[in-house]
């Protein structure tokens, strides 16, 4: 059965939570009015992504609840990025709200941009072990750096996914990555990729935009532009992945066992 996505392409409001809240109850509003069944938003988009000390602060308050009020009074599935308290620090995360306002899936970033990210953020400590079903469709989260590692898509795929969710806080200088890098990963995999960016500049940042959703086919179903708020809708159809896979069957045919060097390869002592 089809799964209605949409997906939010916005600069938000700083670490202004109340403002980015009300945007996002205007945008789910929105959202479920199309007929849409989930709504993706940015990374980080509830707090702000580039505020510092201030993550940590934010990670404390009842974030995924108040995303989970909006959920449940506008009977939209949400998938919010946000930060959230870990013993170690605070994590970049996406949860999953559904229509009821109860939290489904938590994953945390796992590979970490350079000092930005690094100041702010501990790392997640594994991958999403397996998808979630939403409407017959199975659903799984990277965010935002995660997706430039293929082993990590590669793992989604693998675990059954048939629609990945990335929110991104993607900046200059790299357009690249929503321009072409995302079509290749939705394509080398088979499967659905959306991918949620935020516009506009906060601080030193300036984002690029250009969110999309992107069939397994590598063709684009729904795209923003480099500056525009927009939100994006698209059907996802669990049979035009399994047709996909059949028809490029990359997944079937990888010889993964000559894609990891034993500790004794050439490879492995040559870089020792």
């Amino acid at each position: 059965m089809p799964l209605t996505l949409a997906v939010l392409q916005h600069g938000g409001h700083g670490d202004d939570v109340d403002a980015n809240l009300r945007t996002l109850d205007e945008y789910a509003e929105r959202a479920a009015t199309a007929g849409a069944d989930l709504l993706l938003t940015p990374e980080m988009f509830v707090t702000g992504y580039n505020i510092g000390d201030r993550a940590g602060v934010h990670a404390r308050l009842p974030l995924a609840e108040r995303v989970g009020d909006i959920a449940a009074r506008r009977r939209i599935r949400i998938a919010a990025g946000l930060p959230l308290p870990l013993h170690s620090g605070t994590t970049n995360s996406v949860v999953l709200l559904d229509e009821d306002g109860r939290v489904r899936a938590r994953y945390d970033k796992t590979h970490l941009f350079g000092s930005l990210d690094r100041c702010m953020f501990a790392p997640g400590a594994a991958l999403p072990d397996a998808p979630v079903e939403i409407c017959g469709v199975m659903v799984s989260f990277l965010i935002c750096y995660d997706v430039e590692f293929p082993e990590a898509v590669r793992a989604a795929a693998r675990a059954g996914t048939e629609l990945l969710l990335v929110p991104t806080a993607q900046m200059e200088p790299f357009a690249f990555v929503p321009e072409h890098l995302i079509r290749v990963r939705a394509w080398e995999n088979q499967i659905y990729l959306a991918y949620a960016d935020r516009i506009g500049q906060e601080g030193e940042l300036r984002y690029v935009g250009r969110s999309s959703i992107v069939a397994p086919s590598g063709d684009v179903l729904a795209a923003g532009n480099a500056s525009d708020p927009a939100l994006l809708l698209a059907r996802i159809d669990p049979a035009e992945v399994t047709a996909a896979q059949e028809r490029n069957p990359y997944l079937a045919d990888a010889r993964a066992e000559l894609y990891s060097p034993s500790p004794t390869s050439p490879l492995t002592k040559a870089s020792s």
